[in-house]
């Protein structure tokens, strides 16, 4: 399960930020996962719910999970198509000179915070 993995990995990088950007509380966290990146999302969830337990400032924080589409683009015919219904030959010209445009990755979209009022 590589999605315990990527979890650490996210939660590090925002807590470096919101400790950075003196902040007392992360509430949301949104991250877009591609279709292709071999994450799988119930377990992505899971993992962030139990980790996020052991978070200094992301105790509390929501997830909102958006999925990217995978998108390929054809060397040939120069044309793009969705990855997962064609897979890697191009549907227009058949070719297999193609290649991933989009759906591999992993970004945080969006971090929402909260800080105590003066």
């Amino acid at each position: 399960m590589h999605e315990l993995g990527i979890v650490v990995e996210v939660v590090k990088q925002v807590e470096e930020l919101a400790k950075q950007n003196n902040v007392d509380k992360v509430i949301e966290l949104t991250i877009e996962v591609g279709e292709v990146s071999g994450v799988i999302k119930e377990y992505f969830e899971d993992a962030f719910k139990w980790f996020i337990k052991k978070s200094e400032y992301m105790k509390e924080c929501k997830l909102v999970y958006v999925p990217i589409q995978g998108i390929s683009y054809c060397e040939d015919c120069k044309n793009t198509y969705p990855t997962t219904k064609y897979g890697k030959e191009c549907p227009k010209c058949h070719s297999s000179h193609t290649y991933l445009v989009s759906g591999q990755e992993v970004l945080i979209k969006d971090i929402k915070v909260q800080n105590k009022e003066n």
